[in-house]
């Protein structure tokens, strides 16, 4: 019979794509979450941070021996422990060092560490170097004493520890940061003090709440002395979830006529503040500001100045504006993601976070205690074998110089173990002296007491949890400060409008006949007398203020608006309007009004329609305007009018044929855009044909006059001559004297 067909093997698998990625992917995911980018509970580092610090306790980098270069110990971290790029290792080293990075810095460097304005400029791990500080030992003291597990390096040859035994909730104090894949962590630094006191008090009160420990850790501690204004409630409401935000604010102070920036948030470079200011600056955005200047040095590390040009300037309200528009204020996000005890991450509240970590902590010390235990018993049990050998010494010595198996005739003879057998033969001549009879016995009392302290210590949960917190409170006396970063709830900061940070001072827009816009200093400006281009002429001045917005309307009752402040001077032609903004093929501009945005604006044209029109209505941020007024055929915007209260204004409408009409404001509809009511009654036929067309409005308060423009005559009618032109709206109104009957235009005189 022929043998069966069998497959063969060709040395590798077959597996379908779909699942090896999904498997690949979520192998890699694991390691990033797990590996990499969280912080562990226990002592809150990070794989390469937790190498790091293991690797210069390993070199005996501690606060009090001579640095070594960073390559040195860069290359021991990738080389044993962390097989990944030296660029990435370095960084996470400068980072331990940085003081604005780390509440609580763990490596101590000497060189080029960067510095706040960049914290990426530190020099080469070639020339610098570096050593643990002091704070290091709170993560290190007791890795020797049995109570971490080992865990073989990735290639097998050495043992590195799974984590450190951390004397305080490390995870806390420096924060961190990290992404990994699908979840991220983002913990700021707290006060060790504070963060201290809150263990104890859950110590002592385990079935307290959030709030409770919040009476403690009150919020974040950053390393720079930026306020933190978030409020309370919210405070609270992320350490209860695990998750939110922080915001903080630069600190500031009057000095004579500047501002000084005395403290910036956390990770905020002064270079960029300053930068961000100057740009509104040249945007001409901050016109009270006279200078920005950076004065910072060694004595104080943050000193921005800025020059104001009037003490008259409000600080408060300018540094309101600049916290709403730069860094000087800044948020933070808040996640407390960490890897638990349980070996998965997961977000924690406050108060869970501060459970696992105190029961990490209890663990340790019980492993730790228990490891002193073993080894004080183990010790005790070969000076009992000495003790024996002392009490029979003769026989010892006999034994040892005439047996050939000395060692299992001792064992034999005293009921030794093997290893106090082997202890009693090692132990030297020299040592059977008196005097060393006596240190042995000392010694065994000693141990004994520590013995009974151990075990009564280990058998009460109580007195362990006493020493833990007698512990955490002798670490923080050794190791804790003050807080850095105020807590004041301050209100939301807001940007001034484009109004407040322009001053308020008189000043007149000339619009020409050709569309050729410029602005005058103050209302007394000329401009008819002003200098034009060739072909070109006045059409139209309004008065107005600079902070406020100047809008143009053109021949197809389009309103365009730009700042009256960003006009071009007076001294010159000005520039075309068509250069600012983007009328409709063959649009021509007719008109110009400037005021504030609760004006009102009495908006007519020749064919004798208007309306009442908020003047805020008419502002439009587009460069193609917004369409306002629906002009008939033949139409045009004529000199707009403002009216300061539509109940009690008046509004003088001429004709060019000498027709006048006086009536109030409050007879006109409010309207956004359209065409509006009609002013005053014209001829059908002589409006068709043009003979007869509005001249112009005006708009006066009661008591006020006007002036009527007819060739080179003009003529100014005080209240008592208007009186007799008043009616109804939509009338002819009265005919003026004899020379007037043809108007070019009114305007509005000063009051009577």
């Amino acid at each position: 019979m022929a043998d069966p067909i069998r497959p063969t093997f060709h040395g590798f698998e077959t597996v379908p794509l779909r699942d090896y990625a999904e498997r690949a992917y979520l192998d890699y995911s694991m390691y990033v979450v797990l590996d990499r980018a969280l912080p562990f509970v226990g002592d809150g580092l990070k794989p390469v941070q937790r190498r790091i610090v293991y690797a210069m306790s390993e070199l005996g980098l501690d606060a009090g021996a001579k640095p070594k270069k960073s390559a040195r110990t860069i290359g021991d971290v990738i080389g044993k422990f962390h097989p990944h790029g030296d660029s990435a290792a370095y960084e996470a080293l400068v980072l331990m060092a940085q003081p604005f990075s780390y509440r609580y810095p763990l490596v101590d460097g000497q060189g080029n560490f960067g510095s706040p304005d960049d914290p990426k400029s530190f020099a080469a791990m070639r020339y610098t170097e570096s050593r643990l500080t002091r704070f290091s030992e709170l993560l290190l003291s007791e890795l020797g004493q049995g109570t971490v597990d080992w865990a073989p390096n990735f290639d097998g040859t050495l043992e590195e520890p799974s984590w450190l035994p951390a004397r305080l909730p490390q995870v806390l104090l420096n924060g961190t940061t990290g992404i990994a894949v699908g979840m991220a962590t983002d913990i700021p630094p707290h006060n060790l003090r504070e963060v201290a006191a809150a263990c104890i008090r859950l110590i002592d009160e385990p079935d307290c709440t959030v709030k409770d420990v919040c009476e403690h850790v009150k919020g974040p501690d950053f390393p720079t002395e930026a306020e933190i204004i978030t409020p309370k409630a919210e405070l609270r409401a992320l350490y209860e979830t695990g998750n939110g935000s922080i915001r903080a604010r630069a600190v500031y102070r009057r000095e004579a006529n500047d501002i000084v920036i005395t403290a910036l948030p956390h990770q905020v470079s002064p270079s960029k503040i300053q930068e961000q200011i100057a740009q509104q600056m040249r945007a001409k955005k901050l016109p009270m500001v006279e200078d920005i200047r950076d004065e910072s040095d060694h004595r104080d590390p943050c000193r921005i100045v800025l020059v104001l040009r009037s003490n008259r300037v409000d600080a408060e309200e300018l540094m309101g504006h600049l916290f709403a528009t730069t860094d000087l204020e800044k948020s933070f996000r808040a996640n407390f993601n960490v890897i638990g005890l349980d070996g998965r991450p997961q977000l924690k509240d406050l108060k869970t976070l501060l459970s696992e970590w105190i029961t990490f902590r209890t663990n340790t010390v019980q492993r730790r205690l228990q490891h002193r235990l073993d080894k004080v018993e183990k010790r005790l049990h070969l000076l009992e074998g000495l003790r024996i050998a002392y009490l029979n010494l003769d026989e010892v010595i006999r034994i040892v110089r005439t047996e050939d198996e000395p060692k299992a005739k001792l064992i034999a003879r005293f009921a030794l173990s093997e290893v106090q057998a082997e202890y009693i033969l090692e132990t030297k001549l020299r040592q059977l002296a008196r005097l060393e009879e006596m240190k042995i016995r000392g010694e065994m009392d000693a141990l004994e007491e520590e013995r009974a302290r151990i075990n009564v210590t280990l058998k009460s949960r109580a007195k362990l949890l006493s020493l833990v917190k007698s512990e955490i409170k002798d670490d923080a006396d050794k190791y804790g400060d003050k807080r850095r970063s105020p807590l004041i709830e301050r209100e939301a900061a807001a940007a001034l409008s484009e109004a407040d940070l322009v001053p308020s001072e008189p000043t007149t827009v000339v619009l020409s006949a050709k569309g050729w816009v410029r602005a005058g200093k103050g209302h007394d400006v000329d401009a008819a007398g002003l200098s034009y281009r060739e072909g070109d002429s006045l059409l139209m001045a309004a008065r107005g203020k600079t902070n406020q917005q100047a809008v143009f309307f053109d021949s197809e009752g389009r309103a365009y608006s730009t700042v009256a402040h960003s006009l071009p001077s007076a001294r010159g032609h000005g520039e075309p309007l068509t250069g600012r903004f983007t009328p409709p093929a063959g649009a021509r501009f007719d008109a110009v009004a400037v005021a504030d945005d609760a004006a009102k604006i009495v908006v007519a044209t020749s064919h004798g329609y208007g309306f009442v029109a908020p003047f805020e209505s008419l502002v439009s941020r587009n460069k193609n305007g917004k369409q306002v007024v629906s002009l008939t055929d033949g139409a045009r915007i004529l000199a707009p009018g403002i009216a300061a209260d539509t109940a009690r204004d008046r509004i003088v409408v001429a004709t060019t044929a000498g027709h006048l009409l006086m009536f109030s404001v409050a007879e006109l509809p409010e309207l956004d855009k359209g065409k509006g009511n009609k002013l005053i009654e014209i001829p059908k036929k002589a409006l068709e044909k043009g003979e007869e067309l509005c001249a112009g409005i005006a708009v006066i308060p009661e008591g006020g006059e006007v002036v009527v423009y007819a060739g080179s005559r003009h003529m100014t009618l005080k209240w008592s001559d208007l009186v007799g032109y008043g009616g109804a709206r939509a009338q002819r109104g009265g005919v003026l004297p004899r020379g007037f009957q043809r108007v070019e235009r009114i305007e509005a005189g000063s009051r009577a």
